[in-house]
């Protein structure tokens, strides 16, 4: 139930952003967390490329902004799996503003969307 109220959530946030001009930026900073000692890293990916957060393996696929507000609501498209495994954990878009929206679900770790690199 809660996933699909999540989906649909993302979906209409999808629309929204949809009828607004986007722009692609080259790479995104991401967070990650390590919610058991609660340490904190901030990772640069480029669009295409695949960064290691702690024991999880995060590929970047676009990350997209706002035209008109490039520090505006970013998303990214993430592909996450654990290092070392081909299991995904996540493969969808993330939204900055509410990354509750569609989250990471894992025991350990977390990551979300802080902003796009742009030009």
């Amino acid at each position: 139930m809660m996933r699909t109220i999540a989906l649909a959530l993302v979906l209409t946030a999808s629309v929204a952003v949809a009828q607004q001009k986007v722009a692609s930026g080259p790479g995104a900073t991401l967070r990650g967390l390590d919610k058991v000692n609660g340490q904190t890293v901030d990772v640069e990916v480029k669009n295409g490329d695949t960064a290691t957060i702690f024991g999880l393996d995060v590929a970047l696929g676009d990350c997209r902004y706002p035209a008109e507000n490039p520090t505006g609501d970013a998303f990214a498209y993430l592909t996450i799996w654990e290092h070392g495994k081909s299991e995904q954990l996540f493969d969808g878009w993330m939204v900055a503003t509410s990354p509750a929206l569609n989250a990471l679900d894992h025991a350990r770790y977390d990551v979300w969307v802080i902003r796009c690199i742009t030009p």
